[in-house]
Formats: C-alpha cells, sequence, structure tokens
C-alpha cells in the first residue's frame, strides 16, 4: 500500500519549464484557491517520473519519445464513471484514498484501507476525483 502522509498538501501532474534561466514546476491554480497552500511559503516538493508505457508497435519510436516533450494527459476518470478500486489509505478527514491510472488519486467518501469497492465518480478535478460507493466487491 502506498502511505500517503498527513503533512500533503497538494498532489498534481506538471510539466517542468525552463523560464529565464531557472527550471519550474508550477502549481495548478485551483490547489492554491481552494487548497491550504499560501502564495509565497515555502514547501517541500517531491517529482516522480512519468513514464508513458509503449505498445510494442511505437517500439521503433522510444527512443525519440523519451526525448520530446510529453503531452499532458486529462484526469484518467469521468463524473458518473463507475470503477472498481482499492482504497489504500486514510485522508485526513478520514475519506478512503484509492489510486487509479498514473497514480490519479480518488478520495472514497466511507472507504476504509483495504476495501475492494466499486465507486461511483462525482467530482473531477485535475488532479483529484470524489467518489461514493456503490458496491462491495
Amino acid at each position: 500500500m502506498v502511505e500517503i502522509p498527513d503533512s500533503l498538501q497538494c498532489l498534481c501532474t506538471a510539466s517542468v519549464t525552463e523560464r529565464k534561466g531557472s527550471y519550474r514546476i508550477e502549481i495548478p491554480r485551483e490547489e492554491v484557491a481552494h487548497g491550504e497552500l499560501d502564495v509565497g511559503g515555502f514547501y517541500r516538493v517531491g517529482v516522480l517520473t512519468h513514464t508513458a508505457a509503449a505498445s510494442s508497435s511505437d517500439s521503433s519510436s522510444a527512443a525519440s519519445s523519451d526525448t520530446e516533450p510529453q503531452v499532458q494527459q486529462g484526469p484518467p476518470v469521468e463524473e458518473g464513471e463507475v470503477r472498481e478500486v482499492t482504497i489504500e489509505t486514510l485522508g485526513e478527514q478520514g475519506d478512503g484514498i484509492a489510486k487509479v491510472e498514473r497514480g490519479y488519486v480518488v478520495i472514497v467518501d466511507g472507504g476504509h484501507p483495504g476495501d475492494v469497492v466499486d465507486v461511483k465518480i462525482q467530482t473531477v478535478r485535475e488532479n483529484v476525483a470524489f467518489a461514493e460507493i456503490v458496491a462491495e466487491s
């Protein structure tokens, strides 16, 4: 299971860009507007590598795709979608936390670590979705 610390303030996907001789990772505006981040605040940042799986038909271009910038993908879930997830841990508010494709976080109301449940996605944001349990698997 992946353990998510209570001190986690923001979880998002971003590109590294170069600007005026330095490199930047931008945090989505809604993370500051709706989260607990303060402009000018000092935060610790962890960077995880994102690797796209190449299909066998892409094997000839695999070497060149590593040097090309990757296209930003949207959330891997849609509102109203029902899918099976495994609750990995609990969040600060006591909700279950599951992860789906690309490590995308789904917060599940009433979920408990180890539960395998079918959930209906209620709200989708760029970096997190909120879901309700519709059936225990």
